[in-house]
C-alpha cells in the first residue's frame, strides 16, 4: 500500500480545527500489517489550549459501539452456530414470543429493516428501570412490517445487544471483552463510565447541565447513560491503536475473534433494491461506487471507521465534534474528504488476489 498523503490529510483536519468543526482530531490509515500514516491535530479541550490532542487520547466512540461490541460478538455467535440470522426471533427467544418483534429476524436488525420505532425515547416510554426498558423495547409494536424499508434506528443495536446477552449468558461488556477486545489486544477499549485516571485522558463531549461540565469519561448517549453505561447503542470508549487492531483483524482475521466468513458476508449489500444500501451494520461509504468496496460506520460524537477488503486498507477518524455543537454538515464534508484522501484510487492495492 502506498502511504496516503499525510500533508493533505493534516491540512484538511487542521481546517476543521480552524473552522471550529471540532476542537481536535486523531486519524490513521493502515493495512493488515499495521498503521501506515497517522496524526493528531488541535486539542481535546478548547478550555485547555496548551494540552494538545495526542495519538493515545481516549474517545467516546458512540455508535462505533454497534460495530465493536454488537456486530463483532453477534458474528462469533453466528459462526458458532448459536444464531441463525434468518430465523424469526420468536422461534427461539422466549422474551419476544407473542409480541410484534417475534416476526423479525437478526438479519432484519442488522440491515435496519426490522420495522422498529425510529426513535429510542426509552425514558419517556418505559421509565428508568433497566428491566422495564428491556421489556418495553422487546415488546413494543413495530413501526412497519419487517423487510419493507431501510430505516436506521438505535433500537436495532439495543435489541441485538440483548439477544447476544441471551444467547451467551453474559452481559454485553463482558461478552465483548472476552470474545473480541481481549483476544485482539484492545486493552484500552471498554464501556464507561471510565475510572477517574482513564477519564483524565478522554476528549470531552457535550455540556451536561446536570453536572455543569462537559461529559468526560461518561457516555454522551442518553440511552447508554440511562441503563448504566452498557448497551448496544453506545457507551464504548477507545483509542486509535485499539481501533487499528480491530480493523487490521478485519483485513487479515485470525482465530482470535470473529472470522473471515462473517466479515465477507457483512461487507456486501443485503438490502437488494431497498435504499439506502446496507450490509450487516456496515454500509457503503457515501460518494463511492461498488468497485471501490469502501465500507463505513460513524459515531455521533464525531468518530468514524472505514474498511476496504478489495483495497486492503482501513482508516479511522476520531473527533470530539460534540464539544462544540450538533451541526452535522461541516463534519460530514470533512469525513468524505478524509475518506477520499485515505482511499484515493491512484494508490495501488495490496489486497490478496
Amino acid at each position: 500500500m502506498t502511504t496516503p498523503s499525510t500533508a493533505r490529510i493534516e491540512d484538511l483536519l487542521h481546517t476543521g480545527v480552524r473552522e471550529e468543526v471540532y476542537p481536535g482530531a486523531v486519524w490513521a490509515v493502515g493495512d493488515a500489517d499495521g498503521i501506515r500514516a497517522s496524526g493528531a491535530v488541535g486539542v481535546p479541550d478548547p478550555d485547555r489550549p496548551d494540552e494538545p490532542m495526542r495519538l493515545d487520547t481516549v474517545f467516546d466512540v458512540a455508535s462505533l459501539t454497534k460495530i465493536l461490541a454488537v456486530w463483532s460478538t453477534i458474528g462469533t455467535l453466528v459462526e458458532e452456530g448459536k444464531l441463525d440470522l434468518h430465523a424469526p426471533l420468536g422461534t427461539f427467544w422466549d422474551e419476544v414470543v407473542g409480541h410484534p418483534l417475534a416476526r423479525a429476524t437478526a438479519h432484519h436488525l442488522l440491515t435496519h429493516t426490522a420495522g422498529l420505532p425510529l426513535r429510542a425515547k426509552l425514558k419517556n416510554l418505559y421509565g428508568t428501570d433497566p428491566q422495564d426498558i428491556r421489556d418495553g423495547v422487546l415488546h413494543e409494536a413495530l413501526h412497519r412490517p419487517p423487510g419493507e424499508a431501510v430505516e436506521y434506528t438505535d433500537r436495532a443495536a439495543l435489541i441485538l445487544g440483548y439477544l447476544a446477552e441471551h444467547l451467551s449468558g453474559q452481559p454485553l461488556d463482558r461478552l465483548a471483552t472476552d470474545r473480541v477486545w481481549r483476544p485482539l489486544g484492545m486493552t484500552r477499549t471498554r464501556f464507561g463510565p471510565l475510572p477517574t485516571t482513564e477519564a483524565a485522558h478522554c476528549a470531552p463531549t457535550a455540556y451536561d447541565e446536570a453536572t455543569g461540565t462537559h461529559l468526560k469519561g461518561t457516555a454522551h448517549d442518553f440511552s447508554a447513560r440511562l441503563v448504566g453505561g452498557v448497551c448496544g447503542i453506545a457507551g464504548t470508549f477507545s483509542v486509535l491503536d485499539d481501533l487499528a487492531l480491530f480493523l487490521r483483524h478485519m483485513l487479515a482475521p485470525t482465530r482470535a475473534a470473529f472470522g473471515p466468513t462473517w466479515i465477507k458476508d457483512s461487507l456486501r449489500i443485503h438490502t437488494d433494491a431497498l435504499t439506502p444500501a446496507r450490509g450487516l451494520f456496515w454500509h457503503p461509504a457515501p460518494d463511492t461506487d461498488t468497485t471501490e468496496d469502501v465500507w463505513v460506520h460513524y459515531g455521533f460524537t464525531g468518530t468514524g471507521m472505514w474498511t476496504s477488503p478489495t483495497q486492503g486498507r482501513w482508516a479511522v477518524l476520531l473527533t470530539n465534534k460534540l464539544r462544540f455543537n450538533r451541526d452535522r454538515e461541516p463534519l460530514t464534508k470533512i469525513r468524505h474528504a478524509f475518506r477520499a484522501c485515505a482511499f484515493s484510487s491512484d494508490q495501488p492495492s495490496t489486497a490478496n488476489k
